[in-house]
């Protein structure tokens, strides 16, 4: 397509979209990054995703985005694994993997933030294009690129050229629906909920980080650097339950002395219900468009796997297209590129997310005493604390994917 250049399109300024932008100009390519969210109302985002594991500074450092990050953060080496009846079951310290990763710990530092600070950088680069309060409808793309098709909040059309088009729109991906790429898997029926206090749940033994089971109502507990400083509590709810009934601040109250009997109301800073699906792209590549983060996976967060998940296709994909764009690499490494990151989707994101959910939630006695008896084992075994390690902050996901011709 004519005017083309060496450009890539990326549909999208969440994370994900952001480090790819930034990984790709870093190496010399000029990227124009479409976004809806206008710079009235893009950080005016609901809070959510905010865990970046090791495998992920790694690559937020290489392009210059950990440095902004790590003051707006909480740095957690340790996490927890509680049981409503016994209390502490098994806690994991990172620094084991300190000659895994420079970064043996985790950032306790929202998705919004990572938005902010990439954007910032991404403002800055003379090869990155912000087009935001500009809204995709669609694209075509021939042998020689894509044309990617815009609209402003006035309704003025443009046509955007490029080599490549990549999306990076979320789960409902308009480019993957044009492409026809079925979202294999399924959603789950009840609804989580997202509870956020102003109290510090440190003096009563827990972590920065923790994942608390239990057969009526398991939760996940995690700390979060303010303003405000605050906590955040993801609670199950039932398939039928009334959003209204359940959202009520005498209901929320009362969910949260089931969880911690304080003898006194909780400050409650804010809430969110949200829904929870397991799918992965049958695709994750058709001709010269590409799929990232929930636009090609989504998951349970249980495990905090999402973002960091999608952060780490887009540098895989970045460091591909600037080789084929360099004429170092042929076209074949973008179907490299589907083949390594559609298999750690499958194989590592989703099978870990709904262990993780099955873990927390299950309800046969024995099977419970025998999770949990596994947990505290593995914990006081370095050596399998470890191995534990490195499939949960997802470096083993990352080498397995580079083991992959």
């Amino acid at each position: 397509m004519s005017g083309a250049g060496d450009r890539v399109v990326v549909i999208g300024a969440g994370p994900v979209g952001l480090v790819l932008a930034l990984a790709l100009a870093q190496q010399g390519v000029a990227v124009t990054l479409i976004e809806e969210l206008g710079p009235d109302n893009i950080l005016d985002q609901v809070p959510r995703a905010g865990t970046n594991h090791p495998a992920t500074l790694e690559m937020y450092d290489r392009i210059g985005l950990l440095e902004k990050l790590l003051p707006r953060g909480i740095v957690a080496p340790v996490f927890h694994y509680h049981d409503r009846q016994e209390g502490l079951v098994a806690a994991f310290d990172h620094g084991l993997l300190k000659d895994d990763t420079r970064f043996p710990y985790v950032l306790q530092c929202e998705r919004i933030k990572v938005v902010e600070e990439a954007l910032t950088l991404a403002a800055a680069h003379p090869l990155v294009t912000l087009r935001l309060a500009t809204t995709f409808t669609g694209f075509v793309q021939d042998a020689d690129g894509i044309t990617a098709l815009v609209s402003d909040r006035e309704g003025r059309t443009d046509r955007i050229d490029g080599r490549y088009l990549v999306s990076a729109e979320g789960a409902r991906s308009i480019a993957r629906k044009d492409l026809g790429i079925e979202f294999e898997g399924f959603t789950y029926p009840e609804r989580t909920l997202n509870i956020e206090v102003a109290y510090d749940f440190k003096r009563h033994g827990y972590a920065d980080r923790n994942y608390i089971s239990d057969p009526e109502e398991y939760s996940n507990l995690f700390h979060w650097l303010g303003p405000p400083e605050r906590w955040r509590i993801h609670f199950p709810t039932s398939a039928g339950d009334d959003v209204d009934a359940i959202t009520r601040p005498d209901a929320l109250q009362k969910r949260l002395q089931r969880f911690l009997g304080l003898g006194h109301a909780f400050d409650i800073v804010g809430h969110n219900l949200y829904v929870v699906h397991q799918r992965v792209a049958a695709k994750f590549r058709m001709g010269r468009a590409l799929l990232v983060g929930d636009a090609a996976h989504v998951n349970s967060p249980i495990g905090a796997m999402g973002m960091n998940s999608g952060v780490h296709d887009a540098i895989n994909l970045a460091d591909k297209l600037a080789l084929l764009l360099r004429g170092e690499a042929d076209d074949a490494t973008l179907d490299r590129y589907e083949r390594q990151r559609r298999h750690v989707a499958v194989t590592h994101t989703q099978a870990q997310t709904i262990r993780n959910k099955r873990l927390l939630e299950e309800r046969d006695p024995a099977v419970r005493r025998k999770t949990l008896d596994e947990l505290r084992r593995t914990a006081e075994d370095p050596v399998r604390a470890r191995a534990f390690l490195l499939r949960s902050s997802l470096i083993d996901s990352v080498r397995e994917a580079e083991a992959i011709a």
